[in-house]
């Protein structure tokens, strides 16, 4: 039985720590992004005739923020899934962007079986959710484990580059298999969730902000309360349990925690299980947000989270949550911005997004944060 003073400091170091990093984070970020819209509205205080800039952004900057958030969450579960395979093989997992889209997939039918059975408006909304996303986890985490035994694990001791190009035709094939299987299966491969259906998902709630009201989609705050608990689950996971030890122990010496008697494989295994099941709800969450997604929606995502676990510092758990909640405040920022210059416009959003990527691999390919040898999963 543990102790009052174990248990409350099992409680700072499992839950209040991990949450308040993550708020330490989305306030950081928050006010850089905040510094850098007033910055641009003194440089171009009138981008365009009757648009004063400093206007719309006190306006649109709650909602910027709040949907930044949710993004930067979605883009940081992805993320883990690149940095935990990193921490362990040394190697970027580039068919974990289709883990991602198959997991929105899954959430897809899911949803749509349930809506065709005509029993969606009889569930309660949270287990609703909860049963989508721990579906979408499953496969999608038993889809990774698959794709490490078939295409990883023969090519474990070939050169670094093997293994890459096995990713990217696993990232191909996984693409055009769930394509054919739902224009096989429905005709079409452009799957809307069925949250139309569902008042309590289409309808928003407003938050007051001094003068500016913002409407705020049940679905943005089920991705951000949705990440936090699987943040706070896998902080544990990795930090507090026997598990999570022996993966750490085989990301920073696996010829060495073989000879301890850890079950090598096992532990690769099972983050791949872990990276898989966090893209898979990622995923699921991010189809209920947009309500439409296909074959092809793990691309863009993918190449962003990777930015994102690059821009922290790739094999770096801290690092994936730091550059997934930044990258998604500096494009929520960018988006609703850049509709005020004639010049751009939202479809230059991914380029400077991508440029981010350029820079810190160019200045900092370390990271932000740094790949820590000791905390590398």
């Amino acid at each position: 039985m543990l102790s009052a003073r174990s248990t409350t400091d099992w409680i700072y170091r499992y839950i209040l720590y991990p949450i308040g990093q993550m708020l330490v984070f989305i306030v950081g970020a928050g006010i850089v992004v905040t510094v850098l819209a007033y910055i641009l509205a003194i440089l171009f205080p009138e981008p365009r005739p009757n648009i004063i800039l400093v206007d719309q952004i006190n306006r649109q900057l709650p909602g910027m923020l709040i949907a930044g958030v949710s993004l930067g969450f979605v883009y940081a579960m992805i993320a883990l899934g690149y940095t935990l395979v990193y921490g362990v093989l040394k190697f970027i997992n580039f068919a974990h962007s289709e883990i991602f889209m198959f997991g929105s997939v899954v959430g897809f039918e899911v949803m749509r079986r349930i809506a065709d059975s005509g029993a969606l408006q009889s569930w309660s909304p949270p287990l609703l959710v909860i049963f989508v996303v721990v579906i979408a986890m499953l496969f999608s985490g038993l889809l990774a484990v698959l794709i490490e035994r078939i295409a990883y694990r023969p090519l474990r001791g070939a050169p670094r580059l093997v293994p890459l190009i096995s990713a990217i035709g696993v990232s191909l094939l996984l693409t055009d298999l769930v394509r054919a299987i739902e224009a096989a299966i429905r005709g079409e491969f452009n799957l809307t969730y069925p949250t139309s259906d569902l008042p309590w998902m289409k309808n928003p709630i407003p938050f007051a902000f001094g003068e500016t009201t913002v409407n705020v989609r049940v679905t943005s705050i089920i991705v951000v309360i949705g990440a936090v608990l699987m943040l706070v689950a896998l902080n544990y996971f990795v930090n507090g349990t026997k598990l999570g030890r022996g993966i750490r122990a085989v990301s920073q010496d696996m010829a060495t925690a073989a000879l301890m008697g850890i079950n090598v494989n096992l532990m690769i295994s099972l983050t791949f299980f872990v990276g898989g099941s966090f893209g898979g709800a990622a995923g699921a969450l991010f189809g209920m947000n947009v309500g439409t997604v296909t074959p092809y929606v793990g691309f863009i995502p993918g190449i962003k989270a990777f930015t994102a676990a690059v821009l922290g510092g790739i094999g770096n758990v801290t690092g994936a949550l730091l550059g997934g909640l930044a990258l998604g405040m500096i494009e929520s920022f960018l988006n609703g911005i850049l509709v005020y210059f004639p010049t751009f416009g939202q479809r230059y959003t991914d380029i400077f997004s991508f440029s981010i990527l350029i820079l810190i691999l160019i200045f900092r390919p370390s990271g932000l944060i740094g790949e820590r040898v000791d905390e590398k999963v």
